[in-house]
């Protein structure tokens, strides 16, 4: 088709005032009231049905594109008396390909002899259907098997249903874009990797997507009426931080980013979330989005509790603490020793007695690094250095606020030492009501940090040490008896240095060869003077007096071979009887070779090695191979 004829000019002379005849009145109330009640497919086949009969014509169809520019397809189409089933169809060749290009299209006759695609069609019109914005988005028509009047005002009734129709389809579109809308934010609700809630302003759940359910441990059919507040522990902390958000809620703020404490449902398990929420502005419910942030609080309470270890850690190195490891071969020692081995594998709690400066720290570090804990803290605790107030404290933590000077959560040394050991020393000045306390924890495993309700239960070993009679400070009702007990299963005694005066040969040149080091003086012996002195004193501070001795000893000489002034040793502070090497029969070359035996003894020969008798006596392998050929010692014989 070249060109589409001229459409009638509606308002051409020679018509009537405007107004409708009675049939045409009849035709416009019958398509009015077949099609007001109608909505979707049901509009558009009453539309083409009422338009067959009021405008008495064989066939009437609305259709929109299916797919391209240059195809159709119906939505409804009524011919010869009844609605038949939709098509498709190429625009191409037929007398709509007009009407699609926004032109109105009438051929009151000879459409097959024009079109011979329309086989038996003698009559068209047609009306392009636009949108609010003016695009075409399909059309309505009617055929006929006889020609089709001109008539104006059947022009213009056919106008105003094709207005009808268009915005009826366009209202269909946006009913369907909606509803695919719809249904992917359904999709992205129900599916979405972070957690969103409904819920109204008294925490009443109203509906929560997969992720919020599996976060919070609950059920599908547990969703509606859910009680978020049920979810929080009973914590002061817990508590407020929830309460401080919701009364935010209640007065319209939005919350960004609060980390709250729950538990889940159906475990009851920590659950830790970084909660966002915005009110509705009706004021009646929320939206909720939080993730699960439970696995970093948790990391971070790890960490804060690894550089509180570190920190003690630093603390303890600037202690100086000198003993790396135990020296001597004596009976009294090799007993504590055999001891020491037998009850490091076990997590039996320990009461290490003996006088000041006997060594009793380093007797629980032997512990700790030979049993099953050793890669994990000893923790350290001086009884008698820490006031009575701050004691609790240091044990057991303490909340924020609990006391003046609280301005944070801490964590105490019971909690630093979770799956290690920690170390009671001077544990007879521990205050009475401390000590019930500590009762518990030794029972329980369990305790609450000053300020705090929440239980914390621990792993941990306990190592007591005194220089205290405790006996005697039971019987004077200074120390509680349980709890002396419950410290008192395996029992060590450490002998004074004057019971051990054997070892005073491998203690002198242990200590000298350190000293010498950190001071930076070469010394190649002790005189026999100086070590017939120090093995005639009687020792009241023991190893550290010795220790202290020694250091001076070596800043004060000037000599090669150290010499001890009699100022340092009076001999009227002598209380035992002289101890002569050469009375035993032994000379320092044969106590130096008896240790190096009982040490190459113990390691079964090994020199080298984190386990080897070199590490074992403090020396380089290499030392300890010069001094073996220069004593003579050499390994058995292999049979």
């Amino acid at each position: 088709m070249s060109s589409a004829p001229d459409e009638p000019d509606v308002d051409a002379p020679g018509t009537d005032d405007g107004g409708l005849r009675a049939d045409e009145l009849s035709a416009l109330r019958a398509l009015v009231e077949g099609t007001a009640q109608a909505i979707g497919d049901d509009f558009f086949r009453a539309l083409v049905r009422n338009l067959c009969i009021a405008t008495g014509t064989f066939s009437a169809f609305v259709a929109i594109f299916s797919g391209s520019p240059t195809r159709a397809r119906t939505l409804a189409y009524y011919t010869d008396g009844h609605i038949a089933d939709n098509f498709e169809w190429d625009l191409a060749g037929t007398p709509c390909e007009d009407v699609v290009q926004g032109r109105l299209c009438h051929h009151p006759s000879g459409v097959a002899s024009r079109y011979p695609r329309e086989v038996g069609i003698e009559s068209y019109l047609g009306v392009p259907l636009v949108d609010s914005s003016g695009e075409i988005i399909g059309h309505l028509a009617i055929l006929d098997t006889r020609p089709m009047s001109a008539e104006p005002r059947l022009l213009l009734l056919f106008r105003i249903f094709a207005a009808r129709a268009a915005a009826e389809l366009e209202r269909a579109r946006i009913a369907t874009q909606l509803r695919q809308s719809e249904e992917r934010f359904r999709d992205l609700f129900a599916e979405a990797p972070i957690a969103y809630v409904h819920e109204d302003l008294e925490s009443r759940f109203i509906r929560a997507n997969r992720t919020a359910m599996q976060v919070l441990g609950i059920t599908p059919e547990e969703v509606p009426g859910m009680i978020g507040l049920s979810l929080v522990p009973d914590t002061p902390e817990a508590q407020r931080r929830v309460h401080d958000a919701l009364e935010s809620v209640k007065q319209g703020i939005d919350i960004n980013g609060v980390t709250l404490e729950l538990r889940r449902k159906d475990t009851q398990e920590p659950l830790f979330i970084q909660w966002w929420s915005r009110p509705d502005p009706s004021g009646e419910f929320t939206r909720t989005m939080f993730i699960d942030i439970t696995e970093r609080v948790l990391l971070e309470r790890e960490r804060s509790r690894l550089e509180a270890h570190n920190e003690y850690l630093r603390h303890e190195i600037k202690q100086l603490h000198d003993f790396d490891q135990i020296i001597g071969a004596s009976s009294p020692i090799c007993a504590v020793l055999d001891k020491v081995q037998r009850v490091a594998p076990t997590d039996a709690t320990v009461l290490v007695r003996g006088e000041t400066g006997t060594g009793k720290e380093l007797i629980a570090r032997a512990i700790h690094s030979h049993s099953r804990r050793r890669d994990k803290p000893l923790i350290k605790v001086n009884c008698a250095a820490l006031p009575a107030s701050l004691i609790e404290s240091e044990l057991f933590g303490h909340e924020r606020g609990a006391f003046t000077g609280a301005l944070a959560r801490r964590a105490g040394r019971f909690e630093l030492a979770h799956g290690g050991t920690l170390f009671l020393d001077e544990i007879g000045e521990m205050p009475l009501e401390i000590q019930a306390k500590l009762l518990r924890v030794l029972q329980e495993q369990e305790f609450e940090r000053v300020g705090g309700s929440e239980t914390i239960k621990v792993d941990v070993r306990v190592i007591a040490a005194t220089n205290r009679d405790l006996n005697q400070a039971v019987a004077d009702k200074t120390f509680r008896e349980d709890l002396y007990y419950r410290l008192n299963v395996i029992p060590v005694q450490l002998p004074p240095l004057r019971e051990r005066m054997a070892d005073m040969p491998l203690l002198v040149q242990h200590l000298v060869e350190k000293f010498a080091v950190r001071i930076g003086r070469a010394v190649e012996g002790i005189s026999e003077e100086a070590m017939q002195r120090l093995c005639t004193y009687h020792w009241p501070g023991n190893i550290r007096e010795l220790e202290n001795v020694l250091e001076r000893a070596l800043i004060l000489s000037d000599s090669r071979v150290l010499e001890i002034d009699r100022e340092m040793l009076p001999e009227t502070a002598a209380t035992v009887a002289p101890l002569m090497l050469t009375a035993q029969g032994d000379s320092l070359r044969e106590v130096d070779r008896s240790h190096i035996l009982v040490m190459l003894e113990r390691t079964h020969w090994t020199i080298e090695g984190p386990h080897g008798a070199a590490r074992l006596l403090d020396m380089a392998p290499s030392t300890l191979r010069y001094r073996m050929k220069k004593l003579g010692i050499a390994p058995p014989a292999t049979p």
